[in-house]
């Protein structure tokens, strides 16, 4: 073999640290990973979701309104000016559960039957109907229909929402099933509620709903009522219930509420759908962390600042909750 020059020798022998080196700091970049995990894991204790509670003590989400909690979130609203005036002039619309306690469930709402435009939070009830048909034996799993599902929700994706609304029979079955006595979640009678009036494309027809004529609303009442039965897995029933919260999870779209809660709850577990056009801003989470951090926040908005606004609810939200649970 012929001898390698020292300089040779030199670079060989270098290039072997090298190699080591790096190999060295993947292993412990690997080592930290997984210990932070373990910490994050540990430092967890959250139960899963949903929340197992007997029937005998479920409660609908309309009788835990909580007195406390509707007065401290008016304090912090009206300390605000901009929250004040869009409040009042029903330009916004906000509302909390706190799910810490399952026993002692919280509700406080502003606005919580005034129905407004709410661009892609409404594609829940698109979810909602195609898990009815599943139930029923009406519309068969797929894997291809999984996928629109969850490109549905998790990136908002209109095409995905538009092949799942000509799956399920179309805009007409989804009004029925937001309509039905189980599920209940329009009524004009209660300012109306989620709906879905119009394919998620430029073009093609509308069936705007009765009482404002809005194509894809929702009121802060009927997004919270969603959630909540969700959380406590009676949406259709617990293994359904379990289902779309998987799908509703690891939300793909990084701004106003999840832009916020991933600085600081990094460690929680978020569940969302969020809407935006023009002025009309939205969004809807369900957080699920250690302690108090368990709650459900929404809000619908109609102003240029909607995503600032949203982001800036999920701090007072939280100073809100954090205080209710300091001794």
């Amino acid at each position: 073999m012929p001898q390698l020059s020292v300089q040779e020798e030199s670079v060989n022998g270098l290039f072997t640290l090298w190699r080591i080196a790096a190999s060295t700091a993947i292993l412990l970049q690997l080592l930290f990973c997984f210990a932070v995990s373990a910490v994050a894991a540990k430092e967890d204790p959250s139960p899963p979701l949903p929340i197992k509670i007997p029937d005998e003590q479920w409660r609908p989400l309309l009788q835990h309104e909580g007195s406390r909690l509707q007065q401290r979130l008016r304090q912090e609203v009206k300390q605000r000016l901009e929250l004040q005036r869009l409040t009042t002039e029903q330009k916004l619309a906000i509302a909390i559960v706190d799910l810490s306690l399952p026993e002692a469930i919280e509700y406080a709402r502003i606005n919580g039957d005034v129905e407004m435009y709410a661009a892609s939070l409404p594609k829940i009830a698109i979810l909602l109907t195609a898990f009815a048909q599943f139930e029923q034996g009406r519309l068969e799993r797929s894997e291809t229909l999984n996928n629109d599902l969850i490109a549905m929700i998790r990136r908002s994706s209109n095409r995905a929402a538009s092949r799942v609304i000509s799956q399920v029979g179309g805009l007409r079955e989804i009004q029925r099933v937001l309509q039905d006595p189980r599920h209940h979640f329009y009524d004009e009678r209660q300012g109306g509620g989620l709906w879905v009036g119009k394919y998620y494309a430029q073009s093609g027809k509308r069936v705007p709903d009765p009482l404002k004529g809005i194509t894809h609303a929702a009121t802060v009442n009927q997004v919270s009522r969603f959630y909540y039965q969700l959380a406590t897995g009676k949406l259709i029933n617990f293994d359904a219930s379990k289902e779309m919260l998987q799908i509703l999870s690891s939300p793909k779209i990084d701004h106003k509420f999840v832009k916020t809660l991933r600085s600081v709850a990094p460690h929680a577990r978020l569940y969302r759908k969020s809407g935006s056009w023009k002025l009309w801003h939205s969004d809807s989470v369900l957080v699920w962390g250690p302690k108090w951090r368990r709650y459900i926040l929404v809000a619908l908005s109609e102003s240029s600042s909607g995503e600032r606004i949203l982001q800036e609810l999920v701090l007072l939200a939280e100073k809100i909750l954090q205080e209710r649970a300091t001794p």
